[in-house]
This record gives C-alpha cells, structure tokens and sequence, in this order.
C-alpha cells in the first residue's frame, strides 16, 4: 500500500509532549494505523467495517 501522501491523524487528547499515541489514516477501503512514536514503522491496515467495530467496543 501506497502511503507517501497520507494523511495521519492522531487523537486532540494526546497533547504534545510525545506520549504514546496511535496514528490513523483513511486508505478507502482500509484504515492504516501506526506508533506516531515510529512514523517510518510498521504500519497495520483493516476494513473500515472491523475499525468501527474496534472502536465502537471501546464505548461499551
């Protein structure tokens, strides 16, 4: 998968001061998910179905 020209975003909560934070970019039909601690690193992609799967069980 391409990803010269993605565009990340991470969470507003996770500040400026380098803490641990993941980073998720649209790749329609995928969402790419990476460590903003190591944007040269692996980078994980899923179905859009399975993130908001992943996400909406985080509010349960």
């Amino acid at each position: 998968m391409e990803l010269a020209n993605t565009q990340w975003r991470k969470s507003s909560y996770s500040g400026t001061n380098g803490g641990e934070c993941v980073e998720v970019a649209d790749r329609t039909p995928h969402i790419a998910i990476r460590d903003s601690k190591n944007p040269g690193g692996a980078v994980v992609t899923i179905s859009r179905r399975r993130f908001e799967d992943f996400i909406n069980s985080l509010s349960m």
